[in-house]
């Protein structure tokens, strides 16, 4: 799995916009729905929960499944990003497990870690680096 930071792999989706479709990334929030309608999200991401609420349990299984569904292939670039960098792993080795040669992911995630005040957004992140995000 690659490990990007969120400057890097705005750069390499931008990079890779132009490429056959097949080709180009497909980009996926693995966050649960409501945070990322309501927290905020990269623009273009596909939102693919690794997990939804109430139940709160990944099935690895069903998660490749669906990634595959929006893939079209498992030879198709994917990178994740989550709230800050952890689901992501998790997500990642699944989608590995399931076959999926070409996996990245977005280290610190979308709003990155904790700060000394139990703050994100304040230390590293897709949102701290000033990245283009969007909300609902």
């Amino acid at each position: 799995m690659k490990h990007l930071q969120p400057t890097e792999a705005w750069h390499w989706l931008q990079s890779h916009a132009q490429a056959s479709p097949e080709r180009v990334p497909l980009f996926v929030d693995v966050r649960m729905e409501i945070e990322s309608l309501y927290v905020g999200r990269p623009p273009g991401v596909v939102n693919i929960p690794w997990y939804e609420y109430p139940d709160l349990t990944p099935d690895p299984q069903g998660f490749a499944h669906k990634v595959l569904q929006e893939a079209g292939r498992l030879d198709r670039p994917v990178l994740l990003i989550c709230r800050s960098g952890k689901r992501t792993l998790e997500a990642g080795a699944a989608l590995e497990a399931a076959g999926f040669t070409d996996v990245g992911h977005v280290v610190h995630g979308f709003e990155g870690e904790l700060d000394e005040h139990f703050h994100r957004s304040s230390r590293n992140g897709w949102r701290f680096d000033g990245l283009p995000w969007e909300q609902m």
